[in-house]
């Protein structure tokens, strides 16, 4: 087998443990699915995804500490055991105790594998080749995003066998993949370099007494924000507005994540001929303009290109920021890289929010925590330097 051959061998597993990390997207869907199930309100349904980002703030840093002790691969290796752990739970039942338990889980085990996937699959792929294939495991994740709603309707619909799980056979379906990722990934020959040294909480916040490295950590909290709020409030305002049922309302979510992914590669292109700054603007203006569509409209259709609007627009600002925030200090990349993945904590901040306020004032409530968040992001952009 030839140098290169090995290393694609050595690619698919990695790529599959990238679509496990889509499982977590799961989270949008099946909250709306429990919230109808146990008769909830918009903010006791949106404790679930805020619980599974919370883990974020929490595992983060620790995480980059495990892996300078046991390894990469062993660290991606845990983070999958977790999430079949939290795959398992949901095929016992819907209550409200033990969905808390499944996506606290979930959300552990993808706080692991987020911190740990990509290092090691530098140790894969290097120099100029290394960015486009991350690119690619964005989109290999993406797949998972958008197959999730159709799985659950398919599950609600009853047209596949489901044993009696209904719209949760999508759990012992992604727990199957879950499997298959472990045993590949265990079975894979990685050679791993040194560990960097590893940081600590204290040298992470401590950074934020840099104002450009608080801009972009509250920049990526705005960006998981309405990433995890799209995804869980797009079927309820198609819901409210349109009075679709939820299975039928489940393709919004789909919708997303289709024109998130499209996003994610036209911009690897995009960002070759065009400054960092001046596509953030596109982008944070085509998610001004699906707010304001948001607010103004009930049409279906205009409802439809919203969404997908905030899917292209918010898939490259995670990617933007972050390197932004890496260039800024470059002599500070694994406390920056910590601290970056520690503001994926916004997407427990913003469904909180979203939740009191779509009980309050509807699904337009919702809308208005999500905008503000795009100001944010419109505000951001006039700091980026190139």
């Amino acid at each position: 087998m030839t140098n290169t051959q090995l290393k694609y061998a050595k690619l698919f597993p990695v790529m599959l443990c990238f679509f496990a990390m889509g499982f977590v997207d799961l989270v949008g869907i099946a909250s709306n699915y429990v919230k109808e199930d146990l008769g909830l309100s918009d903010s006791e349904a949106n404790i679930f995804p805020s619980l599974v980002f919370f883990w974020f703030l929490i595992f983060s840093v620790p995480t980059g500490m495990l892996m300078n002790r046991i390894g990469r691969k062993k660290t991606v290796l845990l983070s999958l055991v977790v999430t079949f752990l939290s795959l398992v739970l949901p095929m016992f039942g819907d209550s409200y105790g033990l969905m808390l338990c499944a996506f606290s889980l979930l959300g552990i085990g993808n706080a692991l594998m987020q911190t740990s996937l990509n290092p090691l699959l530098s140790n894969i792929i290097s120099g100029d080749r290394l960015a486009s294939t991350l690119t690619f495991g964005q989109f290999v994740k993406a797949i998972a995003s958008f197959l999730a709603p159709y799985l659950a309707m398919w599950g609600a619909l009853q047209t596949i066998p489901t044993f009696g799980l209904g719209w949760r056979v999508l759990f012992p379906i992604y727990m199957i993949v879950a499997i298959f990722a472990i045993l590949l990934l265990s079975a894979t020959p990685i050679t791993e370099e040194q560990p960097d040294k590893a940081s600590s909480f204290a040298d992470c916040l401590k950074l934020l007494g840099k104002p450009f490295i608080l801009l972009s950590f509250l920049g990526i909290m705005c960006h998981v924000g309405i990433d995890v709020g799209t995804n869980t409030t797009a079927p309820k305002i198609l819901m409210e507005r349109i009075g679709m049922t939820l299975t039928e309302a489940g393709f919004a979510t789909s919708l997303y994540f289709i024109f998130r992914t499209l996003g994610c590669f036209s911009g690897a292109f995009i960002l070759r001929v065009v400054s960092s700054k001046a596509f953030f603007l596109i982008s944070v203006i085509c998610m001004v303009l699906a707010m304001i569509g948001l607010f103004a409209f009930d049409s279906r259709t205009i409802i439809y290109i919203c969404i997908a609007l905030i899917g292209f627009g918010n898939s490259n600002v995670f990617s933007i920021v972050f390197s932004q925030a890496l260039l800024a200090m470059p002599n500070k990349k694994n406390e920056v890289s910590g601290l970056m993945i520690m503001g994926l904590f916004g997407g427990t901040v913003f469904p909180l929010f979203m939740g009191i306020a779509s009980d309050a004032i509807g699904q337009n409530g919702a809308v208005a925590v999500m905008a503000a968040g795009v100001i944010y992001l419109l505000f951001y952009t006039l700091k980026i330097k190139h």
